[in-house]
């Protein structure tokens, strides 16, 4: 959702009307009509509860959905170029060179046989073309870069040595190592302590300065993202309800389910005061199929009629700002 003043170089990304289905003894649909743009140097939030299909999405834009998974319908437009027409060694060459990502659990996702430094200088290798002295360069540079402190000794240590932040760290260091235009961050402080969160965040803002990085930053929690977004999108059971500049959205959230998602925010004035018993909305239905009508129905305290028969279409509230819910639509 650009602005007017936005020029349209600027856009990196444009999903339009992906959906993705997941095939077991029944077709279950994890991200269904979703359209988002992110922008050169801008951070997106994209926030919702645990199985909204955050990371569906995310995996969804390098091509990394795998049976019984599949991209069933939609286009994803990198600078131009459909991704979903694209062959997988074109899409081999431009995961981690164009587009990168930080995946959940850093620990996990590091091999655990393999040294740090080995690690990063594969990923340098295979993307720059360039000699192992150069790849031990270039992954010493970026460990600094990220403020790891003494990068030698870190080069030579395998993951089980590092701290879950200094692993974090790690796959920053190794997910910009080729200088990505967007980088995806999954949930990248879920595992880790109070103060290590922190500097995590103090990270990726510092990043986007410096090199003018894109991010698509994906979390559970609102509170998290406050200070990093420039934009931020609200998902639902595999659907945006919601999307706006961060500061409009905090002060002037309109989708009742963003509201509940403000009841858990730990500032007093972004509490859901206006809407009794949200507190006891209870966790989000398990429904494999959902039928017609709006997701939120169920867990609504505006719920009409005809939020139960028909999905309320995205309602431009202004240039920036739009949501899916029939009393926005109302109002």
């Amino acid at each position: 959702m650009p602005s007017e003043t936005t020029a349209a170089t600027d856009l990196l990304l444009q999903t339009k009307d992906l959906c993705v289905d997941f095939a077991t003894s029944r077709t279950v649909r994890a991200v269904d009509g979703v359209s988002l743009e992110i922008r050169q140097g801008e951070i997106v939030g994209l926030v919702g509860e645990t199985g909204s299909g955050k990371t569906v999405f995310s995996l969804s834009l390098l091509r990394l959905i795998r049976r019984p998974g599949k991209i069933c319908r939609g286009s994803l437009i990198w600078q131009g170029r459909n991704l979903l027409e694209l062959g997988e060694e074109d899409m081999r060459r431009l995961r981690g060179s164009e587009i990168a990502m930080i995946f959940q659990e850093p620990q996990a996702s590091l091999n655990p046989v393999r040294t740090v430094g080995a690690q990063i200088s594969a990923v340098i290798q295979l993307h720059q073309k360039c000699d192992p002295a150069a790849g031990r360069r270039e992954a010493l540079r970026w460990l600094e870069a990220v403020r790891i402190t003494d990068p030698e000794r870190v080069y030579t240590s395998y993951p089980h040595q590092c701290s879950g932040g200094m692993c974090q760290r790690i796959l920053i260091a190794m997910a910009l190592a080729c200088r990505p235009k967007l980088l995806i961050a999954d949930e990248p402080t879920t595992s880790l302590d109070v103060t290590p969160q922190a500097q995590i965040m103090d990270l990726l803002l510092e990043i986007r300065e410096r090199y003018g990085t894109a991010i698509l930053l994906v979390s559970h929690d609102l509170a998290v993202i406050a200070r990093m977004c420039d934009r931020i999108a609200v998902m639902y059971r595999g659907q945006i309800v919601e999307e706006a500049e961060a500061k409009d959205l905090y002060l002037h959230p309109q989708h009742p389910y963003t509201r509940l998602l403000m009841s858990t925010a730990p500032d007093p004035r972004l509490k859901l005061t206006d809407y009794e018993g949200a507190d006891d909305l209870g966790e989000p239905p398990k429904v494999i199929n959902p039928g017609p009508g709006c997701r939120f129905a169920p867990r609504c305290p505006l719920v009409m009629a005809q939020c139960r028969t028909s999905t309320p279409a995205m309602v431009e509230l202004s240039p920036t700002h739009r949501a899916a819910c029939y009393a926005v639509e109302k109002k």
